[in-house]
């Protein structure tokens, strides 16, 4: 059996590729996160992805090594990680009322071989309150998030219905990480 590794240091990725049934272990990549200027945002999260398979690779040369990043986007721009409060309070402003796009790419890949999959979901948000978001961000929910936002968390109350895969959304889409984990293993 060939060995399986999650180049992420992702708690919700670890968790969502455990429910595929799997055996893998986990190796944390540091791999540089900045979108450049001829890039797309669907570009963007696939290079990411890529990168840190492939550095993944470098450090578990035979194993299959999955990588995987998932960006927040609003009118084409993407929504990084929140700096602090008024930060989030941008984003989250930005998001309030309409819909946005949460797209993850997963890249599986070998020594021989590399694949990429991204999947864009549509999420809609309820009107916000300034009070809400300040509430919401005194919780520490959002600081680690692309967006400011986790859906599976005290964020998904803001979530009035999403169009796509709710798992990408989390970080890791099931059904095209199991379709590219089955033509590698």
């Amino acid at each position: 059996m060939k060995k399986l590794v999650l180049a992420s240091g992702s708690p919700r990725r670890k968790e969502l590729l455990s429910q595929l049934g799997h055996s893998f272990t986990v190796i944390r990549t540091d791999v540089e996160e900045s979108q450049s200027s001829d890039e797309n945002p669907k570009q963007y999260v696939a290079r990411l992805s890529k990168d840190k398979a492939l550095a993944g690779l470098a450090l578990a040369s035979e194993a299959v090594v999955i990588g995987s990043d998932t960006i927040v986007v609003c009118d084409n721009t993407v929504l990084e990680k929140p700096d602090d409060l008024e930060h989030a309070k941008q984003m989250l402003m930005s998001l309030s009322d309409r819909c946005h796009q949460v797209m993850t790419a997963v890249t599986v890949a070998n020594k021989e071989q590399q694949e990429t999959v991204v999947v864009t979901t549509d999420v809609w948000f309820k009107p916000l309150s300034e009070n809400e978001i300040e509430q919401y961000w005194h919780t520490g929910e959002p600081c680690d998030k692309a967006g400011s936002y986790g859906i599976q968390g005290i964020g998904g109350r803001f979530v009035t219905r999403i169009e796509g895969s709710y798992h990408a959304v989390v970080g890791l889409p099931l059904f095209e990480t199991d379709q590219l984990l089955h033509k590698f293993l």
